[in-house]
């Protein structure tokens, strides 16, 4: 028996000789091919599963959305704390705030009070009239004056501490705002989400009198709320995202259940998994696309007076991680037809791999030159390669599931570990072991 060259060959293409020979194999038990039998219901129920999932995908992202802003605490701190250092909202909270201290201080009655002192005092007429003719200047410098405290009290980092504290303790009460029954710190009332600033003004009332204001101790305890959002439609919104809340926990799964049965049910299950993860990444676009629709339509119908600048914060702070989650979603899809289009019998996706392929047994016949021995490694990974495979997708899966908040980046990096670890298993696939005349280094006749 002469040697049949084997020996000869490199890891790589040892490895491309074995899985040809192993599909020849195959095909040679299998027998001559049937010509599939394509049933329409059975293509049809497939497309139906695959369209549903990826509605449910989207109503997943929004009940996930839905679900954290009512039950997490630092989810929901996390979200609305940066309006405290928004410049727009700042104003806005400025402008109530000065409104609710004014309503409590009659300006034109102090001013009134110190003409009319002025005159009692027997002041010469030409300053008391000189003095008349200030009192737009002095009303004005007094409306200043609190407009222009409280404006360093918004901007301060002690309100920042105040808005943080005052969600965090809020926030217990914001599960019973979506449900229309709070009254405490978080209220829905008048088609309203609004919380009381009231410690604001108490810290305003404080500054006023130490700068000299006298008068602004008698201002009360005050309670005015401001405004997160409103709308007429605030009552079916609230009772939408309490049915998603409900459902949030368990929508993800029944969407990739049956996801994965539509897949399972398609005849050529590879294109199947291509047209799923592109319509979840459709049904993520469409969402994405729908949130900016929304802020406009939002912001269009906003009550007379409201800072339309301060409500586009508010509305871009509140859905900031809805759209974070829309584009974790997206790329996970997008990822998964990628691979899923590179693992079938196109000319390019065989083109890729075969490049791939070849660079990675380059690179080990390198190594292999410069003394690295694969040995048992080589031989294991050759053995269960295919396994191998499959742990590292399943391991790529669960952390996508688990991960409590993913982001695109999280999507991109685990994308990028999963190539890698293919890429380590190609490059420990050292081929089957050789013949054993053939390591004695002889040859049979």
């Amino acid at each position: 028996m002469s040697d049949n060259g084997d020996a000869r060959l490199s890891g790589g293409e040892r490895s491309e000789l074995d899985e040809l020979r192993h599909r020849l194999s195959t095909l040679e038990k299998a027998g001559p091919p049937r010509a599939a039998r394509h049933h329409p219901f059975r293509s049809l129920g497939s497309v139906l599963l695959i369209l549903f999932a990826a509605l449910l995908a989207l109503l997943s992202v929004v009940a996930v959305w839905a679900n954290s802003i009512v039950r997490d605490t630092d989810r929901y701190v996390a979200t609305v704390g940066p309006l405290a250092s928004d410049p727009d909202v700042q104003k806005a909270v400025t402008n109530r705030v000065t409104a609710a201290v004014l309503a409590q201080v009659d300006v034109d009655a102090l001013v009134k009070q110190l003409t009319d002192a002025a005159s009692q005092k027997g002041v010469p007429p030409r300053a008391a009239e000189l003095l008349g003719n200030l009192d737009g200047p002095i009303e004005n410098g007094l409306k200043q004056l609190v407009s222009s405290t409280v404006e360093r009290v918004v901007t301060s980092s002690a309100f920042e501490t105040v808005w943080v504290n005052g969600n965090r303790r809020a926030h217990a009460a914001l599960d019973k705002a979506l449900t229309g029954e709070a009254n405490g710190a978080v209220s829905l009332k008048n088609n309203q989400v609004a919380i009381d600033v009231g410690p604001i003004v108490a810290q305003v009332k404080e500054q006023l009198v130490s700068a000299g204001f006298s008068p602004a101790a008698k201002i009360p305890a005050v309670h005015t709320n401001f405004v997160v959002f409103e709308s007429k439609d605030v009552g079916k919104i609230k009772s939408y995202l309490r049915v998603l809340q409900i459902m949030g926990a368990w929508l993800p799964l029944i969407a990739l259940l049956i996801a994965a049965a539509g897949v399972y049910v398609a005849f050529n299950r590879r294109h199947a998994l291509i047209g799923a993860a592109l319509a979840v990444f459709v049904a993520m676009l469409v969402l994405g696309i729908s949130l900016t629709v929304m802020r406009d339509v939002y912001l269009d119908h906003l009550p007379p007076g409201t800072s339309e600048a301060a409500a586009g914060s508010v509305y871009d702070a509140l859905v900031k991680f809805l759209r974070a989650g829309v584009r974790a979603l997206a790329a996970v899809a997008l990822f998964t037809a990628v691979g899923a289009f590179l693992a079938g019998p196109s000319r390019i996706a065989v083109l890729t791999r075969t490049g791939c392929r070849r660079s990675i047994d380059a690179l080990r016949d390198v190594a292999l030159s410069a003394g690295l021995r694969l040995g048992a490694v080589g031989r294991f990974v050759h053995r269960f390669k295919y396994w191998i495979g499959v742990v590292i997708l399943v391991v790529a899966a669960i952390v996508l599931f688990t991960w409590t908040y993913p982001t695109v980046m999280v999507v991109v990096w685990t994308g990028v570990l999963t190539l890698v670890g293919f890429a380590i298993r190609e490059f420990l696939d050292g081929g089957a072991a050789p013949p054993a005349d053939t390591r004695a280094g002889g040859t049979a006749h």
